[in-house]
């Protein structure tokens, strides 16, 4: 108590001081989360009573069964549309001639299907009368981690088809954007758990083309924790941005906006974050607590103030269409990110949309102790057709004079040429997001019959403003298109054209640049 007494009645405060407040400040937060996790967790083992023997045995028979329904309802699903190829769902198929013994062979197994199906639910509600009292959990201590190793390449090749005479460094270049190791799973029916490093070359300009692995993805939830919903500490994505928690490999073009990676959204950080929603999914929520900007190479920083980035997302589905599973939805949601910066040192700054070349638009370092950015986002899936908007707005408070304010927003539209849609979750591993988009046929060619993907095509505003840093704006426009060989394998074409003001980096300028990249995860 002497201690804070103390620093009560201290009359001034230094640099040294008001670094160690910023801390404690984050220590007590770090603290807060962890007392709420170590105590609902208890509570929750309280309330939920691990049933008997017997009753452990009851739930792993209706898994089984349940595993089987499914399967037998994707085999007919699956069976009845190779056979009737209805207009609005597989276009493509209906190119391909159906041999009659195929029909004839597909009817006869899709009626023992169906004999199967009942029989099965027939034993299941049996199964289901047994089933004692309760929420349906058990005690799967015994249970072991199940681990799925998988990876990810992304090949590019960038040119420069019409780089303005003022700006310096436009090379062409082709690199690995991705190449990487993933391992995840999930255990003890309520923890998951993911690792992805990096293996392709240093991030940056042209003039450091060598890195070492970074760490990206190192984390472990535990999910439907009562009242919390999920828990997740390590190495992801904060929660701020539709576009930022969307995967790259489920990202429509190259390189996220201007605005969005690197800018106003943080990218992935070493934390702490809670993930929740309604029964229904069509309102979630997601916060969390993070160091701020730690290397994804080292991971390490020596400092008495480490400063800390502290993040809140609200999501809310005013319309889902659940009959379509989602092909017509809309989505809303509002954001905020603060950041208390480490080095009291912030810098906003772009470069034309692809990973390598030179920053078009740049803040230079602004003495600042602290930011804090706003966000709205607003999604509508109508069929084929997608829109995605957002925009930022950031309050950068100077440690000396008035506070500065930057912002920016990005706007794009997305076509399917073969009928698909864009594929959204509810509430999947970031929250709200985009997930895989899967072609109605996979591009293939055998004897006799050939598919050709799905086909994409694309178009995205974005916008940066720096006027109250005297470092003008950037405007860019893409056009191009996707073709998804099979959900996991893609072509993708990008033509930019940036477009950046006076008081920029050169200046007034104006360019073109055509990007290509080959895409394939497992």
């Amino acid at each position: 108590m002497p201690a804070f007494r103390k620093a009560r009645v201290k009359p001034q405060e230094t640099s040294g001081g008001r670094r160690r407040r910023k801390q404690a400040a984050a220590s007590c937060c770090f603290l807060w989360i962890l007392v709420v996790g170590s105590t609902a967790v208890p509570l929750a083992l309280q309330a939920h009573t691990p049933p008997s023997i017997d009753s452990e045995a009851t739930y792993r028979r209706l898994e089984q069964q349940d595993a089987e329904i499914q399967w037998l309802r994707s085999r007919i699903s699956e069976l009845t549309e190779l056979t009737t190829a209805p207009a609005t769902q597989a276009p493509a198929l209906q190119r391909l001639p159906i041999p009659s013994q195929f029909t004839s062979s597909a009817a006869s197994e899709i009626d023992a299907l169906k004999g199967r199906l009942a029989a099965v639910e027939e034993l299941q509600a049996a199964a289901k009368s047994d089933k004692p009292p309760g929420d349906g959990w058990v005690d799967v201590s015994n249970e072991k981690w199940t681990v799925k190793l998988g990876g990810h390449v992304q090949m590019d090749y960038v040119t420069w088809a019409n780089a303005d005479p003022a700006i310096a460094d436009s090379q062409n270049y082709f690199n690995f954007r991705r190449l990487r190791l993933v391992a995840d799973g999930t255990g003890y029916a309520q923890f998951d758990f993911r690792l992805q490093m990096t293996l392709e070359p240093g991030q940056g300009s042209n003039t450091s083309p060598f890195g070492s692995p970074d760490v990206k993805d190192a984390y472990l939830s535990m999910n439907e924790i009562p009242w919390i919903g999920r828990f997740r500490i390590g190495n992801f994505f904060v929660p701020f941005s539709l576009e930022q928690v969307t995967n790259d490999t489920n990202n429509m073009f190259l390189e996220r906006s201007i605005p969005t990676q690197g800018i106003f959204a943080a990218d992935r950080e070493v934390g702490m974050a809670i993930y929740n929603c309604t029964d229904d999914q069509n309102i979630s929520w997601s916060g969390g607590l993070f160091f701020d900007d730690i290397n994804d190479t080292i991971k390490t920083r020596f400092d008495d103030n480490q400063g800390y980035r502290l993040s809140g997302r609200l999501v809310w589905l005013p319309y889902y269409d659940e009959s379509s599973d989602g092909r017509f939805l809309l989505h809303t949601a509002i954001g905020v990110l603060h950041t208390d910066d480490q080095d009291n040192s912030v810098r906003f700054r772009a470069r034309p949309q692809v990973q390598r070349g030179p920053l078009l638009i740049d803040s230079g370092n602004l003495p600042a102790d602290s930011y804090t950015t706003g966000n709205l986002e607003l999604a509508v899936v109508w069929g084929r057709v997608t829109v995605q908007h957002e925009a930022f707005l950031s309050n950068v408070n100077m440690l000396s004079g008035p506070s500065v304010h930057v912002g920016g927003a990005y706007a794009h539209v997305s076509y399917f040429l073969t009928g698909e849609n864009r594929i959204y979750e509810r509430f999947g591993q970031h929250g709200a997001q985009f997930v895989r988009n899967k072609p109605y046929t996979n591009f293939f060619a055998v004897p006799g019959y050939t598919g050709w993907g799905a086909w994409e095509a694309k178009a995205r505003w974005s916008y940066l403003d720096l006027t109250e840093t005297n470092r003008g704006q950037y405007n860019d426009l893409t056009v191009g298109f996707n073709w998804y060989w099979s959900d996991r394998t893609r072509i993708m074409f990008d033509w930019i054209h940036p477009l950046t003001s006076s008081g920029t980096v050169f200046g007034s300028t104006e360019s073109d640049l055509i990007a290509m990249r080959f895409d394939v995860n497992w």
